[in-house]
């Protein structure tokens, strides 16, 4: 039985904290990224550690390529399918140097990050409710 399952095999209800997280991955417009600790501070809640647990255990049915490490790595065991997203998204990327480990890019964080504010479509997490924050 997987966790996200109960013991009759029908899917688990998602815990409260996990249902805001995976919301926050959703709002995440296409081409941008959060880090673990960004979606943490922006709910006001946990940690990256918290968030990251979300995204191992659930991510799945979100977006979960949007949701980063602060350095810009992309994510080990999902490289390829996730550069796959961002270069589909145009997410702003640094090319590796040839003395990095599979030279694989990484994300280039200064201009893929979101903060949260517009560029969303419906405001981002803010809601369309024209506050501003600064993760």
């Amino acid at each position: 039985m997987s966790q996200d399952e109960t013991g009759d095999g029908q899917p688990a209800e998602l815990p409260e904290y996990a249902e805001r997280v995976l919301d926050v991955a959703d709002l995440i417009p296409p081409g941008r990224v959060m880090t673990y600790g960004d979606v943490a501070e922006w709910l006001g809640d946990g940690g990256p550690r918290q968030v990251g647990r979300v995204m191992a255990l659930y991510g799945s049915a979100v977006p979960w390529w949007r949701v980063v490490r602060a350095d810009g790595a992309l994510l080990p065991g999902h490289e390829l399918r996730a550069l796959d997203h961002y270069r589909a998204e145009g997410t702003p990327l640094r090319e590796a140097s040839s003395r990095a480990d599979g030279h694989l890019p990484r994300l280039d964080m200064r201009r893929a990050r979101w903060d949260g504010s517009g560029g969303g479509g419906d405001g981002g997490p803010l809601g369309g409710r024209g506050e501003e924050t600064h993760i």
